[in-house]
């Protein structure tokens, strides 16, 4: 263990086995947390599990199917029965089923809405009953929401219109949840990683482009780096921090600036379609334009 920074709390990491939820779920528990390890592959949980056990962190298994209401709940109690309490929900189980949007099936756009935006629904709702309960007692929880959000969902990706329009729905949920949460001491904030994962490398230029160095240099893609914004906004510490969508990489933290309304045109009655052909002109010269779509 290499120090307490989250001694004492309890976190769920979904999709836990591989990737970057197994990096967050180790660099929480060598950070003092115990983490109820999540993943739908037993073998994947017990590994996380073990390595964990052996550098002396606290850690349980869980296989729930985070896509099921019911069954996801029992996430949530297992952290309460196992531990006492639950302070912090990281979602970050994720799946891809890419396509480019003319060609894409209507069970490849499903599946990627039931893992990526029902998926941090489930376990996230069963949560908030918690945490929500323990307010109206009177003990007011210290209750944080890290969800899972990508640089697709935030500008788009070619070849990943399902994918894309999940995470931006995750994005766009963070922030309702930062509203309608922080009265029950409950902060939501989003990352979105751009790291080595299974994800990212089952395409052979992203395979290549980000494989660890040879020479003993700084590992720019590797999971683990995207762990520590992870486990700080899971802390006591971040509690002033909600509604936020941090951008992580390597080194390089950043916050995602959210969609902007220009200063616009108007006048006081409807717009004819020759008033707007020179409106539109004047409406654009006020916009700062949109980050370009990936691939485009």
């Amino acid at each position: 263990m290499t120090n307490d920074f989250c001694s004492g709390r309890v976190v769920i990491v979904t999709g836990a086995g591989g990737g970057l939820g197994a990096a967050h779920a180790k660099f929480l528990a060598s950070h003092g947390a115990s983490v109820i390890v999540n993943d739908i592959n037993p073998a994947a949980a017990e590994a996380v599990v073990a390595d964990i056990r052996s550098a002396g962190g606290q850690a349980e298994v869980n296989t729930s199917n985070i896509t099921d209401f019911a069954d996801s709940a029992n996430i949530v109690q297992q952290a309460i029965d196992s531990y006492g309490d639950l302070h912090a929900v990281v979602n970050n189980a994720g799946i891809n089923r890419d396509r480019m949007f003319a060609s894409m099936s209507e069970e490849e756009w499903d599946a990627i809405m039931s893992v990526h935006l029902k998926g941090h629904f489930c376990t996230s709702r069963h949560a908030v009953g918690y945490w929500r309960d323990m307010a109206k007692g009177g003990d007011r929880p210290i209750a944080r929401i890290v969800n899972t959000t990508s640089g697709a969902g935030l500008q788009g990706s070619i070849g990943q219109s399902n994918y894309a329009a999940a995470k931006a729905g995750i994005a766009a949920l963070t922030l309702n949840q930062a509203a309608e949460l922080r009265r029950y001491g409950v902060t939501a904030n989003a990352i979105a990683p751009a790291a080595r994962t299974g994800m990212t490398t089952a395409v052979a230029a992203m395979a290549e482009r980000m494989a660890p160095p040879t020479d003993g240099s700084f590992d720019y893609w590797a999971p683990d780096n995207v762990s520590p914004i992870v486990a700080w906004l899971c802390s006591e510490y971040s509690s002033h921090i909600t509604g936020r969508v941090f951008e992580a990489e390597g080194g390089k933290l950043s916050i995602a600036d959210g969609w902007r309304t220009t200063p616009g045109v108007e006048k006081d009655a409807q717009w004819t379609l020759p008033e707007l052909s020179v409106a539109m002109d004047d409406l654009l010269a006020s916009e700062v334009p949109a980050q370009p779509v990936y691939g485009s």
